[in-house]
């Protein structure tokens, strides 16, 4: 990719740094609100780097949006055709978010101004969520008769336990980022417009980690969220079998015992 320049339309792609893949949501006449089009950017953007050499991503808005969430102006569409249609066009958007969470690279979000209903969920969707101290996020879907149905119960559960979940949801409304943050929500809270060069600094230190560790322990984590421990376990072995056989895992151990950096490879 050519670092210096900007690709796609409503999902703009760079890398600004070697390995550092920076997806910037954009249709900022609408605060980044989601539609058709901008999904199906989506899923195409996270299909390549699923099988690139990117080794982090950094999803960004700007400094009025990271989203919006849902273009209401297109909410009357999605019903058209029944229920049934609907839930198709749902498994969609799931589809999308499902593919942020479960690539093998580490996915932050770095938020600035507003992230609620869909854009929360997409955060909810990536490792670690960066906010700046101006940021707000919120699943406000209940003032307008739904629920957060893209992810916003089933991750939230997950990231924060079912009792502060229903709280989130059900009566916090759009939250200030310190409250989030006292939440479990942000895993680095940042002063206001400084969201994005924090998560290109967390993005650089997970560069110089082992790619294939990071890719193995991000689909052994997320799995044992919904298994028993027994399972879990087998997992673990199964992933360490593979990663025992790899050539950063000789270089890492090489590396250690010289006591000098690794070079990893990915290999």
């Amino acid at each position: 990719m050519n670092s210096a320049t900007e690709r796609g339309e409503f999902i703009r792609v760079s890398e600004p740094e070697t390995g550092i893949w920076v997806l910037r949501l954009n249709r900022p006449e609408v605060m980044n609100a989601w539609h058709g089009p901008m999904r199906a950017e989506l899923a195409q953007v996270m299909n390549e780097i699923a099988t690139s050499d990117a080794r982090v991503v950094i999803f960004r808005g700007d400094e009025k949006s990271f989203s919006a969430g849902e273009d209401v102006r297109g909410m009357a569409g999605l019903t058209q055709g029944g229920t049934k249609n609907f839930r198709a066009i749902a498994r969609q958007i799931h589809a999308a978010f499902d593919l942020v969470e479960s690539v093998e690279v580490p996915v932050i979000a770095a938020i600035e101004g507003v992230a609620a209903g869909g854009g929360m969920e997409l955060a909810l969707s990536c490792d670690f969520r960066v906010l700046g101290r101006k940021a707000r996020m919120g699943l406000p879907e209940s003032n307008v008769g739904l629920i957060p149905g893209s992810g916003g119960c089933s991750r939230l559960v997950r990231a924060v336990g079912s009792g502060k979940a229903k709280q989130i949801v059900m009566l916090e409304g759009v939250m200030s980022a310190e409250r989030a943050n006292e939440l479990g929500l942000v895993t680095r809270l940042v002063d206001a417009g400084e969201a994005m060069s924090a998560a290109l600094e967390m993005a650089r230190q997970l560069c110089a980690r082992a790619p294939l560790a990071l890719g193995m322990a991000k689909v052994v984590i997320n799995t044992c969220a919904d298994v028993d421990l027994e399972t879990g376990r087998r997992l673990e072995r199964i992933g360490q079998s593979v990663l025992k056989k790899t050539s950063d895992h000789a270089e890492g151990a090489l590396a250690f015992v010289e006591k000098r950096k690794p070079q990893w490879t990915g290999q």
